[in-house]
This record gives structure tokens, sequence and C-alpha cells, in this order.
């Protein structure tokens, strides 16, 4: 396995699966900072409700790319909590999906960073444990890409 910027990978806007206790799994958008992963949420979902009844989360965000033979994978899992949003933290969370046009963003997005009227609240999850892995691969020239 090739050692990877774990920072640099969980930068890029990609998409993390979120484990509640139940259990259940959701795809969320998330923002990665200070060594914490930050999950935009609000009274339309439920997540909120699963944090707060028990407070433990696992995450997983990952590529695979067939075509370069890319897969990386960051595995974290820890106490989540429920906390005050704020917009600016939104703004950049929001930019790194959506553009940094804010002109151009669905309404429904534009309107989260209004978090009095719409009750959006951020899901907290510190990891206790973060496990990062390369497990890319060399694509052969030769090798015919797989049936769709």
């Amino acid at each position: 396995m090739t050692p990877f910027d774990v920072d640099e990978f969980l930068a890029q806007p990609l998409t993390a699966r979120v484990a509640t206790n139940g259990p259940t799994v959701r795809p969320t958008w998330y923002l990665w900072e200070d060594h914490t992963f930050w999950i935009l949420s609000g009274p339309w979902s439920r997540l909120p409700a699963h944090v707060r009844a028990s407070p433990r989360l696992a995450l997983t965000v990952d590529v695979c790319d067939l075509a370069t033979g890319l897969v990386r994978q960051v595995v974290a899992s820890g106490p989540a909590a429920v906390v005050a949003f704020d917009v600016p933290r939104g703004r950049r969370k929001l930019a790194r999906y959506l553009g940094s046009d804010e002109q151009r963003w669905d309404p429904r997005f534009q309107a989260y960073l209004n978090e009095a009227e719409r009750g959006t609240v951020w899901v907290r999850l510190a990891p206790e444990t973060l496990r990062a892995k390369d497990l890319s691969y060399e694509v052969s020239s030769t090798a015919e890409p797989p049936a769709a």
C-alpha cells in the first residue's frame, strides 16, 4: 500500500457515507476541517435525532476509479455531536461542492445559510480512529475495460 496525504484526499468534494446506531447508512457531503468532519443537517433529516439518541458515528470516504486504478479510502469513527450552525463554515462546505458563485446554487442550498429560518445545524465528528488505505493498482494498457 502506498501512503497518501489524508488531508489532501479529504479536501476533495467527495461523498461520505455515515452510519448511525440502528444501523442506518446515508451518503452525505462533508467538510473536513481541523481533523473534524462537519456535516450540514437540520429538521429535514433524521440524522440529528439519531446522533442525539446515540452519539457514535462511523464514516467512510472512498474512491474507486477503474480507468486509472486509483482506490483510496478513509474510515473514521468516534463520538459525534449536534452543534450550532455557523454561516462561514456552511459557506465553505457548500462552495466545495457547488462552486464559489452562490448565485448559481439551487435556492435550497442558499437557504441553508440562513440558519435561523431553516433550523440548520452541524453534526460534528472528531474521530477517535481514522484509518487511511491506498489500495491503488496499475492498469495494464492491454486490459479490456469492465463490461457495463
